[in-house]
């Protein structure tokens, strides 16, 4: 059984290419499993985010497979439509198989292939698209085997390396930086100052820390509204500033426009009737949002996106370097899956072996004693002569078998004695025709 896979992700396609093969959570299901009734394919598992969409398949005829995958990602996915722009298919995608198949799949779920190396989300992901394929019936024990020795990689990974430890993107930096002063912040108050990509960034990751009083103030008070009822915060106008400045430890701002927001005056005013406690400040906003005089206050903290760019940067290093560990992980891991898929295939292949060559046994015994006259215990002697010879003849070839599912090329050799032996070739009978000369 051979493991293969076609995908396309966010390094072999450009958001535009990769939009127009988003699977539908609605006609998945019902794609997923047209593919696994073709009958080169025995299993198979699809993998859809908003960065990646990738197929999995067991079969035992990889050419054919392959040519229903293809079919499967332009007929299913694309849904019939033309590509957007000159390319074709297979200038956005990419076909690993065996080994490379499964080394994929370890390294997706270990984040080491993910847009942000070592950003968790993709193993939630990968874990729902495994359940669906098994509530479905498309998975079976060649693909199950792999994602549950995928997730076990992940947590390998996660436990023996530091690799997901520092955050990357500039809204985790300034929540962790957060973290780091207030040492908690269940119990601190935050005002986001703005209502785009980046406030909705930090929302998310002050509310995964625990914090639960938000406030967000914006120019348009729409906006505010409905991105604070997203995340349970309220909402203020800008004019409301000078009060929620006394209440807020945190305040994080990213609102366009010119001039600051926030001036060294007005910190100071709230820095005094908050009795100098401190007030963390960042500014993410281009052009900056708050003056930066406003760092020279007692009890004022304030980083700009320079500096949050530079220790996300420096976060980023950490990562890569952390992932030559994980590397290393994932190659002990698949060829872990790669003994077990070679065990998988000597055990029935040795079994097969046996019979074919018993059947052969048989077939000449009963030919050679049909000529002969012969009592029954001159019959059991014999029989018992061509078994004792064939057991010796099979015992070494077999026992090196058997020993090939300690090694990387043992698949290679089980596939090799099945062809050898014609064990695969339903067409051969048993004992048919003569060796050559």
């Amino acid at each position: 059984m051979k493991i293969v896979l076609l995908g396309m992700n966010h390094r072999s396609a450009p958001v535009e290419i990769r939009e127009h093969f988003a699977a539908e959570e609605m006609t998945l299901p019902e794609a997923v499993q047209d593919l696994a009734a073709e009958p080169e394919v025995s299993e198979c598992v699809v993998i859809s985010t908003c960065n990646r969409v990738e197929v999995v398949v067991a079969t035992r005829e990889p050419e054919g497979a392959r040519a229903h995958l293809d079919d499967f990602f332009s007929r299913k996915l694309a849904r019939g439509e033309s590509l957007p722009g000159p390319g074709k298919l297979a200038d956005y995608t990419y076909f690993h198989a065996d080994e490379a198949a499964v080394s994929h799949v370890f390294r997706v779920a270990s984040a080491i292939d993910s847009m942000v190396v070592g950003e968790p989300q993709i193993l939630g992901q990968l874990k729902d698209a495994y359940r669906s394929s098994v509530e479905h019936g498309s998975c079976g024990p060649i693909l199950s085997r792999l994602f549950q020795r995928a997730f076990a990689t992940a947590k390998r990974v996660k436990n023996e390396t530091q690799i997901a430890q520092r955050p990357v993107s500039v809204a985790r930096v300034a929540v962790e930086l957060a973290r780091q002063i207030f040492e908690g912040l269940n119990d601190k108050k935050a005002l986001m100052i703005g209502a785009g990509e980046m406030i909705e960034a930090a929302l998310v990751a002050l509310q995964r820390e625990g914090l639960e009083s938000l406030r967000v103030a914006n120019r348009t008070r729409s906006r505010a509204e409905a991105l604070a009822g997203r995340f349970g915060a309220s909402a203020h106008d800008l004019d409301e500033l000078d009060e929620l400045l006394v209440d807020s430890d945190i305040v994080l701002s990213c609102i366009g426009g010119t001039g600051y927001s926030l001036d060294p005056r007005r910190v100071a005013k709230a820095l005094k009737t908050r009795r100098n406690q401190p007030i963390f400040l960042i500014d993410i906003g281009v052009p900056r949002n708050i003056d930066p005089r406003v760092n020279d206050l007692d009890s004022a903290y304030l980083y700009d996106i320079d500096d949050l760019q530079e220790i996300a940067y420096s976060n980023a290093e950490e990562r890569r370097r952390e992932a030559v560990e994980a590397e290393k992980i994932v190659a002990e891991e698949q060829e872990r899956l790669a003994s077990w898929m070679v065990s998988l295939a000597a055990v029935p292949t040795i079994r097969h072996l046996r019979e074919r060559v018993d059947t052969v046994r048989q077939q000449e015994l009963e030919r050679s004693l049909s000529k002969l006259a012969l009592s029954d215990t001159q019959v059991e002697g014999v029989s018992a002569l061509t078994r004792s010879i064939v057991n010796k003849i099979l015992h070494h070839p077999l026992a090196r078998l058997g020993a090939q599912t300690d090694r990387e090329e043992g698949l290679a050799v089980v596939e090799e004695v099945r062809a050898l032996f014609a064990l695969d070739d339903s067409g051969a009978r048993e004992g048919d025709g003569d060796p050559p000369e």
